[in-house]
């Protein structure tokens, strides 16, 4: 019984932490967003967070039912380089231009990284929220026991 009243909490905690790495992430590409050359050579490029849904024991309908013994979730499958193409801006000046004077940027656009931020800012909010509510059912629910 003590898991099930739990596991709202377990599923919460998994979001936030996705959404933290997340933010990690966005924060990253921001701050390399003007970078035109890494250890490995080339610009910069633009990394994304792959999420991947979590399940327990029970399916998905159990966890609407009293079978429920194990929380779902969310975790991070893994972090993925955008291939879209470098922005190219012509720059003769600059050490990293290539012979025609072109000069490859980062595909990162600070304006779809700051949706990106806002997003999963709002995401771990609903989780802290979620998280919140469930901690005062279960001091509820331990009152009625009394």
């Amino acid at each position: 019984m003590a898991d099930s009243l739990f596991s709202s909490m377990k599923i919460s905690s998994s979001g936030m932490s996705a959404q933290r790495t997340r933010m990690d992430i966005v924060a990253e590409n921001i701050a390399n967003a003007q970078s035109t050359r890494t250890a490995s050579g080339g610009p910069y490029r633009r990394r994304m967070v792959v999420f991947q849904a979590t399940q327990g024991k029970g399916s998905f309908a159990d966890l609407f039912s009293s079978k429920a013994n194990s929380p779902m979730g969310v975790k991070v499958a893994g972090v993925a380089h955008d291939t879209t193409p470098f922005r190219q801006v012509f720059d003769p000046s600059h050490p990293d231009a290539d012979s025609h004077g072109i000069v490859k940027y980062p595909n990162v656009n600070p304006v779809q990284e700051m949706v990106d931020l806002t997003s999963a800012g709002r995401s771990f909010e609903s989780n802290v929220t979620v998280m919140q509510a469930s901690k005062r059912m279960f001091l509820k629910t331990l009152n009625l026991l009394k």
